[in-house]
């Protein structure tokens, strides 16, 4: 072991003593460089632009007396999964397929029969639509929620929910083109919408 100089003793005579830190610095001090740690390679990563369909989609609606059902074919048809409804004597189904031009970009689906809804967003354009429901029982109104497909890399994505419904209930679908609500795409409501 080397021997301390007089030279080495002088620089630590000059140096001032450092304080002892106390716990709780120590710990913010931890604190702060974990959250560096996982802020700096998330702050890295590119945010996922907010698109909004511009110009808005077309909606056609197709209605089907569920009484008179199975129903199947025709205007039901569609380049995805078709559309079956099934029997349900007093309901009154309704599809909306969203298009952009030539281009189908999703379609809604309200089933009588276990008042089911479907979403579908079956094209991967970085955007997606929000499907807003309710329903009118001896005139009170029931906000059933807000629903969108999931948004994967799937050709088509989906949603499915089961409601329930009072028999007769009329089933009102309004379809957004943003989360807030405010740019109506579309709609199967009042005397156009669907029947529980």
């Amino acid at each position: 072991m080397r021997a301390r100089t007089d030279t080495t003793a002088r620089e630590d005579a000059r140096r001032p003593e450092r304080p002892e830190r106390p716990a709780r610095a120590r710990r913010r001090a931890a604190l702060a460089a974990a959250l560096l740690s996982v802020a700096g390679p998330l702050a890295a990563l590119p945010a996922a632009p907010a698109r909004a369909y511009s110009p808005d989609p077309a909606v056609t609606a197709v209605y089907r007396d569920t009484g008179t059902c199975p129903c199947r074919g025709g205007a039901l048809t569609d380049p995805f999964d078709g559309t079956t409804f099934a029997r349900d004597p007093g309901g009154y189904a309704v599809k909306l397929e969203l298009t952009r031009g030539s281009s189908f970009v999703g379609k809604v689906e309200f089933h009588p029969d276990g008042e089911r809804l479907r979403v579908y967003d079956t094209k991967n354009d970085h955007d997606t639509f929000y499907v807003h429901v309710t329903y009118t029982d001896h005139r009170a109104v029931h906000d059933l929620g807000t629903y969108t497909p999931p948004g994967t890399a799937a050709v088509a994505d989906r949603t499915v929910k089961d409601f329930d419904i009072p028999e007769g209930a009329g089933v009102d679908i309004a379809v957004y083109d943003d989360a807030r609500l405010t740019d109506l795409i579309g709609a199967a409501r009042g005397t156009g919408g669907a029947v529980a």
